[in-house]
């Protein structure tokens, strides 16, 4: 029996959302570093929009780390990683669109610029595109979150779940581009980051990633 592969880049945050998942359910899989540029046509027929990651497990295919994320809640439902109560299963599938979307743009220009284009590409990263990052989308963003925190421990059904996994895999590469979250500014946000990020799922990932970052 063939083990499934999970195509896509480390760094990529929708990878590493994918990652956590297969590892918090404990699921084998290999992993194949394809870099989502210029990707060959053979991956185009298994992943259509050329993204990452992709799922692929015989011949079965699946892009899209959400998709693939609930699929494997459906395959190996325990642990669950979704709230079985349906308020608060809307409000993890809203967390995880949040997190995809507008906490990508923020948190992932310092890594595309400091990492991507300047340690990958040697062009110059463009300073002036984080600042702006920081100081106009940072306060919103990290703001609306430090707000859903208040209370809570976790952001949906009172216990770990893809709302968290998603939110956090974007403060990976935030920190990876040399930014943190100012802990006297959003100090809940701050403890909730670290406190994500220390779950041995998270930590074996980002350990990994680290070491594998351009000088």
């Amino acid at each position: 029996m063939s083990i499934p592969i999970l195509h896509g880049a480390p760094l990529s945050p929708f990878v590493r959302k994918t990652r956590v998942a297969l590892a918090e359910k404990g699921v084998d899989y290999e992993l194949d570093p394809l870099i989502p540029f210029g990707v060959p046509a053979e991956y185009k027929r298994i992943s259509p929009l050329g993204k990452i990651p992709c799922w692929e497990d015989g011949d079965f295919a699946l892009p899209d780390s959400s998709a693939i994320v609930a699929y494997l809640e459906r395959v190996k439902p325990e642990p669950a990683l979704y709230p079985s109560d349906p308020k608060e299963f809307a409000r993890a599938l809203w967390y995880e669109e949040y997190a995809d979307t507008r906490l990508a743009e923020v948190c992932t220009t310092p890594f595309f610029q400091r990492v991507v284009r300047a340690g990958l590409m040697k062009q110059e990263a463009d300073e002036a595109a984080i600042a702006k990052a920081l100081e106009e989308g940072a306060p919103e963003v990290f703001g609306y979150l430090e707000g859903e925190l208040d209370g809570r421990d976790y952001l949906a059904g009172g216990r770990f779940s893809i709302a968290d996994i998603a939110v956090a895999s974007m403060f990976v590469n935030f920190a990876h581009g040399g930014e943190k979250v100012d802990a006297a500014r959003w100090p809940r946000l701050a403890d909730y980051v670290s406190r994500i990020h220390g779950r041995p799922s998270y930590k074996a990932i980002i350990e990994g990633e680290q070491a594998a970052l351009p000088s």
